[in-house]
Parts: C-alpha cells; structure tokens; sequence
C-alpha cells in the first residue's frame, strides 16, 4: 500500500464511500465518488451511519490511526476523522475499509470549516491527538487549542461534550491549559504531563500513532489534557 504515490492516492480517495472532500475553502460542499455532493449536516448519524451513536471527531487526523485505534477498541461509536492532507487520509480510509470498520468516515477539508459540515450540538467529543505545536513566533493562533479553534468547536459540540488532547510538547501543553482554563465555554477535567507513569485516564490512550511510538523512543514524555464544553 504504501508504495502509492501521492496522487493515486488522491485519485483512490475519490473511490471509496468513506472518504468526503471540499476542494474549494470558499464553496464548502463535501464530495464523494469524483462529483457526487452530499450534504450530512446535522445528519451524519442519521444519513450516513444509520444509528444514533456518539458522534467522535479527530481533528488533524493525518493517517487516521486514533479513528482506526478507538473504533476497533470501542465499536458502538461514530468516528470522523478531519485533515486537509488527503494523502495521509488515505491509509486510514483504506485499512477502515478493509476491516470493515462501517462506523469510521473521513472528511477531507480545513478544520477552519467545521461549521459548514457539522451542526450545533451534533459531536459528542473531539480528539486532537499530536497537532502541529506551531512553535514559530506569531503562529499560536492556528494551535487547535487556541481561543480561535475553541469558540469554533462550541458551534458543533453537545452541552457536556469532551474533548482530549494528547502531545508530546510541552509549549503546546501549557499553551492549551492556558487557553482552556481562561475561555469561559470549558472546563478543565483532568491534565497529565507523564501519562505512561501510571494508569491511564481512559482506555483511549493506549493507542499508540506511528509518531507517538517515535515521541516515546526519544525519551520524551506524553501529555494530555481532558475538558469539557459548559456553553
């Protein structure tokens, strides 16, 4: 699989039902099948799963190993997984495919646009597993925990809803305990800075990325912050 390059991988993406793309940031439709619209706002349980399942989200999803990870550990959930890169999707899409995994999609588009595809109060949590910390100075805006993503996020998320970030960078890390503590919509849960010294939080966090695995090969120390959305 992995000898394929980018743009057949772009091109199968088109092929498979579970992978949903908007090519254009100022016209946000989702496409499937080369040039088949859907519109599943609001309806994703509904249309495109068929059940009345929570609702998860992993947001810069890249390969789609969290999505793939936590539908095989816990099944009865709905998974969507977000990125722009279309070639990492990819895998996820394929390996959700050929596992069967029917509760897993993909969405292709910029997470900026998450209001154009999800309703109010239609996601139940959303995972960010290792974003891009945006380390560079005058770039902390485009962090998915920044002021900027979180009031995005309450436009979709139910009252109570949980959202889960896992990273390896400490910046990041203490870039979201600040911006979560001060936004008025959340509440911090729970926050570890090791989270491999003792038992784990939830049985999510035993899945482990391929960057993951590289993070903890170097020594360094994985962090997670749990919070919920108060309105």
């Amino acid at each position: 699989m992995s000898q394929r390059s980018k743009l057949e991988k772009f091109a199968e993406n088109l092929t498979f039902p579970n992978v949903f793309e908007n090519l254009s940031y100022k016209e946000p439709k989702l496409m499937v099948h080369y040039n088949q619209f859907v519109d599943y706002k609001g309806t994703w349980n509904a249309s495109y799963f068929k059940n009345n399942q929570e609702l998860i989200l992993e947001l810069a999803c890249g390969g789609g190993e969290y999505c793939v990870g936590m539908a095989q550990l816990i099944p009865n959930r709905n998974y969507i997984g977000i990125d722009i890169k279309g070639a990492r999707m990819w895998k996820g899409a394929s390996q959700s495919l050929n596992l069967k995994l029917n509760q897993v999609a993909f969405v292709r588009t910029r997470i900026e646009l998450l209001t154009a595809f999800f309703d109010q109060q239609e996601v139940d949590q959303i995972w960010i597993t290792f974003p891009d910390p945006f380390l560079n100075h005058g770039k902390a805006i485009k962090r998915l925990t920044s002021n900027y993503f979180l009031d995005i996020y309450s436009q979709v998320l139910k009252p109570g809803a949980l959202l889960h970030l896992k990273t390896d960078d400490p910046t990041l890390y203490q870039f979201s305990l600040q911006s979560i503590e001060t936004h008025p919509k959340y509440k911090i849960i729970y926050t570890d800075d090791d989270i491999y010294d003792k038992p784990l939080y939830c049985p999510e966090l035993a899945i482990k990325t391929h960057y993951e695995k590289k993070h903890l090969a170097k020594g360094l120390k994985i962090k997670y912050i749990c919070f919920k959305y108060v309105e």
